[in-house]
């Protein structure tokens, strides 16, 4: 007798990737979202996202890129409960037009080898990299190192990029792309 599942009870599909380790077996792949805008915002609903799965026993880094202004830097995080880190540039401002000092290139660029590094070792399964397009635009961190690690990264690891401006060859990796519009109805 052959049974049959109504949708709601049938597996999600799934990509395989094979398991770098073990051929043989297969690992979910992770996917890359990207959200962007014509102007700069905050993306609420990918903080929300965040959230949520860190509140799930998910591990969970954010990374602002641009924000400054509490001198954090990458040795002392914002923790949200167990499994949300939060981590913003070790500088005293905010970089609104691109223009850094070259100790807060340093930092910023700190921050982006310290991401990569925690990335790589496996430490969380969804990476949030704020405001990442303006880092690029503006000529801090270069779009070749941003590419290579969003392709070599662990293969189960979520990437969610946020900002405007978002370079044509992030938008062609990625498996989701949001754009959010301004209403222009009153």
């Amino acid at each position: 007798m052959v049974s049959q599942l109504k949708p709601s009870q049938r597996p999600p599909i799934l990509r395989k990737v094979p398991h770098r380790d073990r051929p043989a077996l297969y690992a979910i792949e992770g996917t890359l979202q990207v959200f962007t805008s014509t102007h700069r915002t905050f993306f609420t609903h990918v903080m929300v996202q965040a959230l949520r799965a860190a509140g799930q026993g998910t591990p969970v880094l954010v990374v602002q890129f641009l924000k400054g202004g509490i001198d954090q830097g990458r040795d002392c995080p914002m923790q949200f409960g167990q499994n949300l880190n939060w981590l913003r540039c070790g500088i005293s401002r905010c970089l609104l037009d691109g223009t850094a000092s070259d100790a807060e290139r340093a930092a910023l660029l700190e921050l982006w080898r310290h991401t990569q590094q925690v990335v790589m070792q496996g430490q969380y399964a969804l990476v949030v990299l704020d405001e990442l397009s303006l880092a690029i635009a503006y000529g801090l961190i270069p779009e070749a190192e941003v590419l290579a690690f969003l392709r070599d990264r662990p293969s189960r690891v979520d990437v969610i990029l946020t900002g405007p401006s978002m370079p044509e060859t992030l938008l062609d990796m990625a498996d989701q792309v949001t754009e959010v519009r301004r209403s222009l109805l009153a």
